[in-house]
């Protein structure tokens, strides 16, 4: 089943404006080819038909007016992770203690797609609360991996990389907190970015970790990403803790990386990996250097503390933040006896089981008595782990490493046994400690035809230099162009 979104964004957004298919068509295919595959892969867990397709043809009314310019993703369907806030959409966060919460308004990241002239198709699944690494912990059932039904897509935004990476959109909205987008765009064969934290305006995203959550992209290359990317980053008065810096453009034009000095971190080639990973992983980064960058070994000496540090202040954020959904002001209620007896009945039987380990140990490392030993010293060594990323980009431009250990894994390989889910992100939740922009993308498969994701790493607001290098890699190897086989109930 051909569709249009084996053409890049690009070449939609190209298409669009030369008249060679309509808005219309394009949101017809959508649709079509989400009613075909979502039985197998469950990417989406709202799906808005009627509504599209009226914007579909008031964009492509627009479009025959010449009005183009201004609107650069006039008429082209994207998804939105299902923890971003789209007005008179459902909202659930993956959880069923939002179950049936119709939001008032519209997330700032989304609000700038659409004022572009994107139209959101749907929203996509995702673990509760954006907590999880597999999709497996959402309230609405599993995401399966386009590439091997039997394998997670990763998570927590597994519902947008599937959906990307089965070409039911061109490009989806994602979150990442400790690796959500990277480690979901591994497992899936697509390209994801996580900014700098503070780059992409949070208002509109339902909080997990505060000083960790990002909003973040999928597409199938570089310059795809870049495009959405670059709508919806800047500041926002919103959220005070989005950045003024200055978002810079990506020059595509580049077509070497002459230049271009690239770190190499020990630290990220452990015992343990899967050897493919690793053989694909130097592969690549003997191809970077093949384009002209300079590579040289550099240390994130704390790197071994990223998983502890991260697995006691996200969860502390976590605590306080989802304080707020006890069935007084969202979603359902159980009735009971007394007012504490509605919190804990509605939290007690809404909230899924990884929700409330990770409230549990929020709420116990910030407790008197241990906020000190735990929270504070966590604290210090998330500082430590910063100052790891500025000395090592005080010597080379940009970082290259693994984006996970493994490529996916088999559905409930880790159920029961979450320190082993949690070190699937081993090499993603550095860079979300040290709020420096991160970037994932295709590097290769391994025998069993399953993706294999190189990550980027960058400083601060440079987000241009890791897709514009991703881009000039993407050009001369072209793994983001293979797509998942051919779709059907045997296969997918």
């Amino acid at each position: 089943m051909s569709s249009f979104f084996e053409l890049s964004l690009k070449g939609l957004q190209t298409g669009l404006r030369d008249s060679s298919f309509t808005s219309r068509e394009l949101v017809t295919d959508a649709l079509e080819r989400i009613a075909k595959f979502e039985p197998h892969l469950h990417a989406f867990l709202y799906i808005e038909s009627e509504p599209a397709l009226r914007q579909a043809d008031e964009a492509d009314k627009r479009l025959a007016s010449g009005d183009k310019q201004e609107f650069p993703l006039l008429g082209i369907p994207i998804a939105i992770k299902d923890v971003l806030t789209v007005e008179h959409m459902p909202a659930t966060a993956g959880s069923k203690i939002l179950e049936g919460f119709i939001p008032p308004y519209t997330a700032t990241a989304v609000k700038r797609l659409q004022t572009a002239g994107a139209i959101v198709i749907g929203k996509t699944n995702t673990d509760e609360f954006a907590m999880g690494s597999s999709t497996e912990n959402s309230a609405y059932g599993l995401t399966h991996n386009p590439w091997d039904k039997s394998r997670v897509p990763g998570g927590s935004s597994g519902g947008s990389a599937a959906a990307v990476a089965a070409r039911l959109v061109p490009a989806a909205l994602g979150t990442d907190t400790g690796g959500s987008v990277r480690q979901p765009a591994s497992y899936c064969g697509v390209t994801g970015l996580k900014p700098t934290y503070g780059r992409v305006s949070r208002y509109g995203l339902i909080a997990f970790g505060s000083s960790l959550d990002c909003v973040g992209v999928f597409g199938r290359s570089a310059e795809d990403v870049a495009i959405i990317f670059e709508i919806m980053a800047g500041p926002d008065p919103s959220d005070a803790t989005s950045s003024d810096t200055a978002v810079r453009t990506t020059k595509f034009e580049k077509q070497d990386l002459n230049g271009i000095r690239i770190g190499v971190p020990k630290e990220y080639f452990i015992e343990g990996m899967q050897a493919e990973v690793q053989e694909k992983i130097r592969a690549a980064i003997s191809q970077l250097e093949s384009l002209g960058a300079k590579i040289q070994d550099v240390s994130l000496a704390h790197t071994e503390y990223a998983l502890p540090v991260y697995y006691i202040l996200a969860p502390a954020e976590a605590s306080a933040n989802l304080a707020r959904f006890d069935g007084m002001r969202y979603g359902p209620r159980v009735n009971a006896n007394s007012l504490f007896e509605v919190f804990s009945k509605t939290r007690g039987e809404k909230f899924g089981s990884e929700v409330k380990r990770r409230i549990m140990l929020g709420t116990y490392a910030l407790s008197a008595g241990y906020y000190d030993a735990y929270y504070g010293q966590a604290q210090k060594v998330r500082t430590l782990i910063k100052q790891d990323f500025e000395t090592a980009f005080k010597e080379v431009d940009l970082i290259a490493c693994p984006s996970t250990p493994r490529t996916a894994f088999e559905i409930g390989a880790h159920a029961g046994d979450p320190i082993s889910m949690y070190l699937e992100d081993v090499f993603t939740l550095p860079a979300s400690l040290a709020g420096v922009p991160g970037i994932s993308f295709p590097a290769g498969f391994d025998e069993l035809g399953l993706p294999i994701g190189m990550q980027l790493l960058a400083p601060e607001f440079r987000e241009d230099l890791l897709l514009q290098t991703t881009h000039i890699y993407q050009q001369a190897t072209e793994w983001h162009k293979q797509t998942p086989p051919t779709f059907d109930a045997e296969k997918i």
